[in-house]
């Protein structure tokens, strides 16, 4: 049904950015497509559509270029090339390339920016940031 030479492009997309191919729990909201709601998923997720709303995921979370997340966002990792407005929580690697835009606090481990990404809010970064946070609501 399908030529491997299909199947090869698929897996390099998948490959560059950073989610297993052989990962049965990657969902998508595709570009054009907006949702209003509360979203939680055990997988990888890529939104390249609108989110107005949170959103929970338990492995990795990618927002393409035309992504828009209206909410709270809490994840393992992320990388995001569109456009965040919230509260971010990531546990492990947070990555803003060129054409992101954030505007809202930050909480992780880790960050990458590239040059030209927009970033307005507070930003705290570490090994003990998520152990900060627990101590904070005692």
């Amino acid at each position: 049904m399908f030529s491997s030479k299909n199947k090869n492009k698929e897996t390099q997309k998948m490959a560059k950015n950073n989610i297993s191919p052989s990962s049965n729990n990657v969902s998508t909201i595709a570009n054009g497509t907006s949702i209003v709601g509360e979203i939680k998923s055990e997988g990888n997720y890529r939104i390249d559509g609108t989110l107005k709303g949170n959103i929970k995921v338990t492995e990795k979370l990618i927002v393409g270029p035309t992504g828009y997340i209206e909410g709270n966002v809490t994840c393992s990792n992320l990388d995001i090339s569109g456009k965040i407005s919230g509260k971010i929580d990531v546990k492990e690697l947070l990555s803003l390339v060129s054409s992101a835009t954030i505007i809202g606090d930050i909480i992780t481990k880790k960050i990458s920016i590239e040059p030209g990404a927009v970033f307005t809010g507070t930003c705290n970064m570490g090994n003990d940031t998520n152990a900060k946070k627990e101590e904070t609501k005692k």
